[in-house]
């Protein structure tokens, strides 16, 4: 064949590729006018300082004050926006709902724990939302009880959520809450279990969880204020005993704790926990005596944290006290002030102790190491020690329902990015592990055909930010790949690397899918927190905009590629790097984001403000108050170009209120200068959480893929 040939079926071919690139489907938005809010002029005034907010009277729904219509009528309205503006790919969505729904095995069951003569688990069928729980006595061949049947229970409610499930000592009776709003307000029922009845009595405005005492009789639960949501008591109820009359046993005074009550796994003692990020008080009684008066077992100390977990025959203390990292402390069952506090495990500068599992011989700490959580089992007879090996650069392994006492067993769960969520039986004294089961991934699939690695990204002040990252198999680094950067940073909450079946419908579409472990989580230790909070919360963002810039400058994508995603705190993440850095993203998906910081700090009626003032700190002090303005997402918006954004809430959210995210869209949209993609999705009837079934949060993350998707011009 002739050279000039040859060249010729060349160029044909080229041109074939080229018409293909330019013929594949693509989808155009709709050309239509997006809702423009109202603007009323509302002052803010300050420490001298004057801040004009035309977009405070969306707060009304909440504040139920006179515009509660027009902000139903606004929020509808960018609903009915983002219906029409994504029509197009409704088809779509619907494909990627079913695709990810085949992947879950929907008759299943959860692995069963031993529990005081009994083995209690889950169990879910095809077709349904919620599912079951049970138990059988004494051996798995045992007839099964269904204790509570939330497919039933959920029926006619558009959310459902059942938590708390209680056992009494006796085994004859279980309390549990229920939430049907999306507020975390749940409310406490008991029922029977020999009879199948329930008590009469209804304990509204709880967070669901009891302590049973040992007289299978009376427990105690925590009371929420209804207005700011605030856990503020610590009541006790003696079935049959009016509800009104319950006895308040404890009362926080300090509104920036959080409190709770629980049970020790030995059955000893009930515990009362009150604490917020800095400091911390633990009270307790014995389990056989519900009438005693709690004692404290150390007064709550200045940026002291401390946690308490009972021995047969003393009490072992987690605490940060002289150790940034905490250490591992013991004292006398009847000798519990910080006087008495013996050294167990001594302050590590490289390893964060998280935690500690007791059981009768052995005890489990869990520990961070590098980025990495680490399981250290402990022989309380003969003082060995062990480390359990997982073996892969990047993963996660956390202790699971280890409710028995008397066990030399610990259940662990393990993943990551590539391996389903696994659990294990270890045998502390054999070594021996068994794999008790692996998430299937029904449709099939092979771990062997993605990949994951762990980046490191250099911040501005020289820190290495870790990045965990997963692509299928195939993916080549030329900076033309989609990627998805997702990043919280938060509360000291460690974004560890785990598997979902859902995101193979990401990956397998050419995306690749990373987590920036920035600072103000947890996963390089106690200071990695400190160095993102209150007044340093600036460095959460720019890590994350140098993570973002490091995999451009190693070619797993480029800026006309990349995306970023984050909820909650992760959504004020969002709304600050779109301010920071908007030119870095071609599209942000922010959930239920945190971006009103400055006013919603200011407003002490607002569920959980109170509680928040350490990790943000309190703007009725000047200097906290100009920081936070200085990189508030709402208080900071200019006129300049903006990515393509979706953002979605919950009217009901009691975390990060609706009128939030709300009033940002609306000042970006008067204010931004680009034709870019603005959309809102409010959903009416849920929360924080979004949906409570099993099958309708996919429909969240249809939505959110089809509009990546969309803007890479991935259509199938």
């Amino acid at each position: 064949m002739q050279k000039n040939q040859l060249s010729m079926i060349l160029l044909t071919i080229l041109a074939a590729c080229a018409n293909d690139e330019k013929n594949k489907p693509s989808y155009r938005w709709p050309e239509l006018t997006a809702p423009i809010a109202e603007k009323k002029e509302h002052k803010r005034i300050i420490h001298g300082d004057t801040v004009i907010d035309n977009y405070y009277w969306m707060i009304d729904y909440f504040k139920k004050g006179p515009d509660s219509t027009k902000v139903i009528d606004y929020l509808n309205a960018e609903n009915n926006y983002l219906d029409t503006m994504m029509g197009g790919t409704k088809r779509f969505q619907e494909t990627l709902f079913q695709e990810m729904r085949a992947r879950i095995k929907e008759k299943d069951e959860s692995v069963p724990y031993f529990r005081n003569g009994y083995f209690y688990y889950t169990r879910t069928e095809d077709g349904k939302q919620y599912f079951k729980y049970c138990r059988k006595k004494g051996t798995l061949e045992a007839e099964e009880e269904v204790l509570l049947d939330v497919d039933k229970m959920a029926v006619g409610h558009p959310y459902f959520s059942a938590t708390g499930f209680s056992v009494s000592p006796n085994n004859k009776l279980m309390a549990f809450g229920i939430d049907t709003i999306s507020r975390r307000e749940y409310t406490i029922f008991v029922k029977n279990l020999e009879t199948g009845t329930l008590y009469k009595e209804e304990i509204k405005g709880t967070t669901g969880a009891v302590a049973w005492a040992n007289d299978n009789k009376t427990f105690f639960y925590t009371s929420k204020n209804p207005v700011t949501l605030l856990t503020e008591k610590i009541k006790k109820h003696e079935l049959g005993v009016d509800t009104r009359k319950d006895e308040t046993v404890y009362e926080e005074q300090d509104k920036s704790n959080y409190i709770g009550v629980g049970r020790a796994k030995s059955g000893k003692f009930i515990y009362i926990y009150s604490g917020a990020t800095t400091s911390s008080e633990t009270r307790f009684i014995d389990a056989d005596q519900p009438n005693d008066a709690f004692k404290v077992f150390q007064l709550r100390m200045k940026d002291v944290l401390y946690d308490v977990t009972a021995l047969e025959d003393r009490f072992l203390i987690v605490t940060n006290k002289d150790a940034l990292n905490f250490k591992l402390m013991e004292c006398p069952l009847d000798e519990t002030g910080v006087e008495h506090w013996k050294e167990v495990i001594p302050h590590r500068k490289d390893v964060l102790l998280e935690g500690v599992d007791e059981f009768k011989d052995f005890i489990v700490v869990s520990e961070r190491r590098d980025g990495l959580t680490q399981l250290n089992i402990r022989n309380l007879r003969t003082g060995e020690e062990h480390y359990l090996d997982f073996g892969e650069a990047a993963y996660t392994a956390y202790t699971q329902a280890n409710m028995e006492y008397n066990t030399s067993t610990v259940r662990y769960g393990y993943t990551s990015l590539t391996t389903p969520s696994s659990t294990f039986d270890y045998a502390m004294g054999d070594k021996n592990k068994t794999l008790l089961k692996q998430q299937e991934v029904l449709g099939g699939y092979d771990q062997g055909d993605y990949v994951t690695e762990r980046l490191y990204a250099t911040a501005s002040d020289g820190v290495r930010i870790p990045i965990s990252l997963v692509y299928k198999k195939g993916f080549k680094k030329n900076g033309q790949a989609p990627l998805l950067l997702y990043g919280y940073g938060s509360y000291g909450a460690s974004m560890d690397p785990t598997f979902s079946s859902t995101r193979l419908s990401l990956l397998n579409r050419g995306f690749v899918y990373a987590i920036a472990h920035i600072r103000g989580g947890q996963e390089m230790g106690r200071q990695w927190y400190e160095d993102g909070k209150m007044m340093k919360k600036e460095n959460t963002f720019s890590d994350f905009i140098c993570c973002g810039k490091h995999l451009i400058d190693e070619k797993y994508t480029s800026k006309g590629h990349l995306y970023a995603q984050g909820g909650s705190a992760g959504g004020l993440l969002m709304g600050a790097v779109m301010n920071m850095a908007p030119e870095l993203w071609n599209g942000i998906i922010a959930q239920v984001p945190f971006v009103d910081v400055v006013n919603t700090m200011l407003d002490e009626s607002i569920p959980l403000t109170t509680n928040e003032f350490e990790e943000w700190g309190n703007p009725k002090n000047k200097d906290a108050y100009s920081y936070m303005k200085s990189y508030s997402p709402y208080e900071n918006i200019e006129a300049k170009a903006y990515p393509n954004l979706l953002v979605t809430t919950g009217l009901h959210d009691s975390q990060v209120q609706y009128f939030e995210p709300a009033k940002w869209v609306a000042k970006l949209r008067a204010t931004k200068t680009d034709n870019n993609v603005l959309l809102l999705k409010t959903d009416m009837d849920f929360g924080h959480g979004g949906a409570s079934g099993r099958f309708d949060y996919l429909k969240d993350i249809s939505l959110n893929y089809a509009f990546l998707f969309t803007l890479e011009g991935i259509v199938e």
